[in-house]
């Protein structure tokens, strides 16, 4: 008896450590400091489907990708709809099974929505012929965030080579006047080289994991808002201030154990103006990190606005670390604005900060 039970303990032995060593030959997920080895990085541990450990990945993810459909929209005819808002139409309540919905090059003016019961929907434009996705739905007409171009409830979402924007006038004190390009609530989504247009509210990340890769977000007041837990690599922020206020993120975390947080890594903040805020604390525990961003000389020298909220200055989360160009200068930064160490910074600069390894898979390969 003694001698199986070494014998089993061995053999368990043997299997952690090959386990163990397992586990450390895989890449760190962790972005690397060099932003020139980006692209090679995310190559490396963002895998196609064929090549993934399909026991990683969430079992709706296995079996939604082995099962794709292809359709096209074509603003000529030519493909199997005219609209994008036929081809959403044509997806299947409670779909199971990845659809990639093609859209020819040109400007599509539709108010689009994709609802919660219709996960695993791509759509998709080729880089050399992005289409335009647009609108201008206003504030005043459909509320803030029914007033979006695009709004997506639905799991598993992917947008590729695509610009979203939302028409609407400059608000210029405006009542009312906040019009979304895009408003992304439902989970595990990523968004590959998207351009979202818009003033203020331009891009209401509401809720859910997300990842950016290689976007331009462009707006003026609160232009990146809601409470995501978002990974942004690669993106440029661009400010519309034209020398009045601005401010970039304003995220709303209430509660201490909520994961939320937008992090910002190897992105870069250009446009105008001289008052541009990183980010407002709009709820209690607003959590926005900058890390390895270029700032031009826009930002505000305090950085960060607490919104004049009792309290919310010993509660929000806003840093950065090793960020350059003149707007990253620190001297002058509110005191709730942090620094970050590198212990600190680290749990933002991983794709497990989305748990990426359960349904992250790369853009879809471009159309001709």
């Amino acid at each position: 008896m003694k001698l199986r039970m070494d014998a089993l303990a061995i053999t368990t032995l043997v299997t952690f450590l090959a386990t163990f060593t397992a586990i450390l030959a895989v890449p760190s997920p962790m972005v690397p400091v060099d932003k020139a080895q980006l692209e090679a990085w995310f190559s490396e541990n963002v895998k196609p489907f064929a090549d993934r450990n399909k026991a990683e990945l969430d079992p709706a993810v296995v079996a939604a990708e082995g099962n794709v459909t292809i359709v096209k929209v074509m603003s000529d005819g030519t493909g199997d709809f005219k609209t994008v808002t036929e081809a959403i139409a044509s997806v299947p309540v409670n779909n199971k099974n990845r659809v990639v919905i093609w859209i020819g090059e040109g400007v599509y003016k539709e108010k689009l929505t994709i609802e919660k019961n219709k996960p695993f929907i791509t759509l998709c434009g080729t880089p050399k012929n992005v289409p335009t996705l647009t609108f201008d739905g206003v504030a005043s007409k459909y509320g803030t965030v029914y007033s979006a171009t695009l709004i997506v409830e639905a799991d598993y979402f992917v947008a590729a080579n695509l610009i979203i924007e939302n028409t609407s006038p400059r608000p210029n004190g405006r009542k009312e006047a906040q019009a979304l390009a895009a408003r992304f609530r439902g989970t595990k989504s990523a968004f590959y080289n998207c351009k979202f247009l818009g003033f203020q509210d331009t891009l209401c990340d509401d809720d859910g994991l997300h990842l950016y890769k290689d976007c331009f977000i462009q707006g003026t007041v609160d232009f990146v808002f809601g409470k995501g837990t978002s990974l942004y690599l690669n993106t440029e922020l661009n400010v519309v201030g034209e020398g009045q206020f601005a401010v970039i993120t304003a995220h709303s975390r209430e509660q201490e154990a909520d994961a939320s947080g937008y992090s910002f890594v190897h992105c870069s903040i250009t446009g105008n103006g001289k008052d541009t805020f990183l980010g407002r604390a709009w709820m209690p525990r607003s959590r926005v990190i900058f890390a390895y961003t270029s700032m031009i000389d826009i930002i505000h020298p305090e950085g960060w606005n607490d919104m004049k909220h009792a309290g919310f200055d010993k509660t929000v989360m806003f840093g950065e670390y090793k960020c350059s160009g003149p707007g990253a200068v620190s001297t002058g930064r509110v005191a709730y604005g942090k620094q970050l160490t590198e212990a600190e910074v680290k749990p933002y600069l991983s794709l497990e900060f989305v748990q990426s390894a359960k349904w992250l898979l790369p853009p879809p390969n471009p159309q001709a």
